[in-house]
Formats: C-alpha cells, structure tokens, sequence
C-alpha cells in the first residue's frame, strides 16, 4: 500500500510503501514553525528550517496508524497537494494561518465531542495530539530512547516533559526482565 510521507511540517508529500497490517510512517524533513512576520527572517509569518539538532535534510521518521495513513491517501487521492507540497492550503493557494486551522479544530472538536468534553482541555488545541501520541508510546512501554527520536527531542527533555507517563511501570518492566532472564 502507498503511504504519505510527510517531509514536513506543512507538509509535503512523496510516496513510500508499507504493510495494512502495522503502523507506517511519516518522515519529517523540516520545520516551517509559525513564529510570526517580525520574528522571521524571510518576513513571512513562517520559516522554513531544518529540524530541531538534525543537520539540513536529516529525515525523522515517526509511526503512523495505518487508520491515519489511509485518510491521508483519501484526502491526496481527492485534493492532491498544492506546488509547494502542502496537503491543506488557503482558498487563494496560500498556507493556511494558524487562527484558521484554531477554528476549524474547533469546530471539529465540537462535532466529534460531546459538550462537556469540549468544556474540558482534552485535545483543545490539534499540538495536543503530539503530546497524546508521545504520552502513549511512553504507556505503551517504547523505550524512552526511541520515543525520543521519533518526537524529536532529547531524552533528558522527554524525561522531564513526560515522567508521569513512566509512573506505575514497575510491574511491566519487572515482568519484561523476568522474561528476558528466561530467555
């Protein structure tokens, strides 16, 4: 099956393979951070850069649920991307601005929630995925050294970001090594 690869933060889009039955991925090039025209040194309200302690060009490459891959293909199949690779852009072929995807993350909070959820902080702002993703490798018993690469960050910043994640592990890491021992 092909898969979206995304290349960036925008993102931009090629094509790789992977199986239907795991995860696939998505290999992040650069960083297109919006920091606002005055802080820029392009003046535009985004610059694109390489990714945070990578060289230019380094690819980081992050799992994907099959489920997200395939509504990535969906969304390519109908809407292609635009000439600089964006799969979501503006009406007039500009990226869409920050208060733009606010709103729509909103109103889709709104229609996949219920009141009461949508009250509360739970993924109130679509960062929050990240944070949710990270969180859930850490649960799920993925070495902090790999779910530090695939975030992007430093293990000693994960670790202090994402030490709560690691509360209550004992009894699964006791039960791995026990199990390692045995061979």
């Amino acid at each position: 099956m092909p898969i979206s690869e995304c290349v960036n933060d925008r993102p931009r889009v090629s094509r790789g393979t992977a199986s239907r039955a795991g995860l696939c991925e998505l290999r992040i090039e650069e960083a297109t951070p919006d920091t606002g025209r005055a802080w820029t040194d392009t003046g535009r309200q985004r610059d694109q850069r390489q990714l945070k302690h990578r060289a230019r060009g380094e690819v980081r490459a992050v799992p994907c649920p099959p489920e997200l891959t395939a509504l990535l293909h969906t969304h390519l199949t109908r809407h292609g991307t635009d000439a600089e690779g964006r799969l979501f852009w503006a009406d007039r072929g500009s990226e869409l601005r920050t208060n733009t995807y606010a709103r729509i993350w909103a109103r889709a909070r709104a229609a996949a929630f219920t009141p009461e959820v949508v009250r509360s902080p739970l993924a109130a702002r679509p960062y929050d995925l990240r944070h949710a993703a990270v969180s859930t490798w850490l649960a799920a018993g993925v070495a902090p050294t790999q779910v530090a690469e695939w975030a992007g960050h430093s293990v000693a910043v994960l670790l202090r970001v994402y030490a709560k994640c690691l509360d209550g592990q004992q009894h699964a890491a006791r039960k791995r090594v026990e199990e390692a021992l045995r061979g």
